[in-house]
């Protein structure tokens, strides 16, 4: 399925000040009630006011936190509120490809604010950035990681909605797999989401991008199948520079700890661009880093491996 379209010019985004409203939404599945009341704690600590959406609490029917309708109704009042400025998440899970069909875009259009998430939700998040240019938060969630003491990278979750350009590089994991420099528009989310919407109406739009990876609990022929079919796929031409995630739990028991790198630059070996690994975005052990998607970055990988937002998500 062709994806060829040219990216939306980027929706202007306010900044997000400290006693700023939240609305708190969930589009896949529930949440443990001891996470959300952790999670609203930690928030209302940074100076957040977090406001639930109608639905937000719902358990149910199956692993889903509420019906389509009511979980689309309250993504649709998130970005509609005038008392909030961003949307989060209370986790992933599975469920939110359901949304996709139904999506009011031109109410969300309307109504841009940060939208913060990853994992199963990583699929909304990259149609809104295709279809509108809203640029994508994959950060942290507040039954995902705001529950945790030391679940959130606060430097770029507060950089990242407040008009600040930032860098991450060892300290939040990153390494070196492949030197080399790129530079191109910071792109992607969780691996095994991108390769569910192949054959959709929703496929990624890697071409020219620098592109980020990441994903938890597969195991390294598992990783290895999904970049395979990405590369068939076609969505790894032109992508200019790879950065994966920490891969948590990306592991085979008793195998060589190093099998995850050797198997990506098996991938890649022909790959011109560079590719760094570790860095702690989506599912991780520990201080969630934000990433934008849809805004100028450049990968430096040579003695040690940097990712440079050049620019920020907000702007107004």
């Amino acid at each position: 399925m062709s994806t060829s379209q040219e990216s939306k010019p980027r929706l202007n985004l306010a900044p997000v000040v400290r006693g700023a409203g939240v609305s708190v939404v969930a589009p896949a599945s529930f949440a443990r009630p001891e996470r959300i009341e952790g999670g609203v704690e930690r928030l209302r600590a940074l100076g957040f006011a977090p406001r639930f959406n109608e639905h937000a609490l719902a358990r149910g029917p199956l692993f889903f936190a509420g019906t389509l309708a009511q979980r689309l109704a309250d993504l649709h009042a998130a970005f509609a509120d005038p008392e909030t400025s961003m949307a989060m998440c209370l986790r992933g899970g599975y469920g939110s490809n359901y949304l996709l069909d139904e999506l009011d875009t031109e109410l969300i259009r309307k109504h841009p604010k940060p939208f913060f998430a990853y994992s199963d939700l990583t699929g909304v998040q990259l149609h809104l950035l295709d279809q509108l240019g809203l640029p994508a938060f994959h950060g942290p969630m507040l039954a995902a990681d705001f529950y945790l003491e030391d679940g959130v990278h606060l430097p770029s979750f507060q950089a990242a909605l407040a008009r600040e350009p930032y860098s991450v590089g060892p300290a939040e994991g990153l390494r070196v797999l492949k030197s080399g420099t790129a530079r191109g528009t910071l792109y992607g989310g969780c691996l095994s989401i991108l390769v569910s919407l192949l054959g959709t109406p929703y496929e990624p739009r890697t071409e020219g991008k620098l592109l980020f990876l990441e994903d938890t609990g597969a195991k390294p022929y598992q990783i290895d199948r999904m970049l395979w079919q990405l590369r068939h796929a076609g969505k790894l031409a032109g992508v200019r520079g790879i950065v994966f995630g920490e891969m948590l739990d990306c592991a085979s028991p008793g195998a060589a700890p190093d099998l995850l790198e050797k198997v990506i630059l098996n991938v890649f070996q022909d790959f011109e661009g560079p590719i760094a690994m570790g860095l702690r975005s989506g599912h991780v052990s520990r201080q969630n880093v934000t990433l934008t998607f849809g805004v100028e970055a450049e990968c430096n990988v040579n003695e040690e491996a940097q990712l440079h937002l050049l620019e920020p998500a907000v702007t107004r």
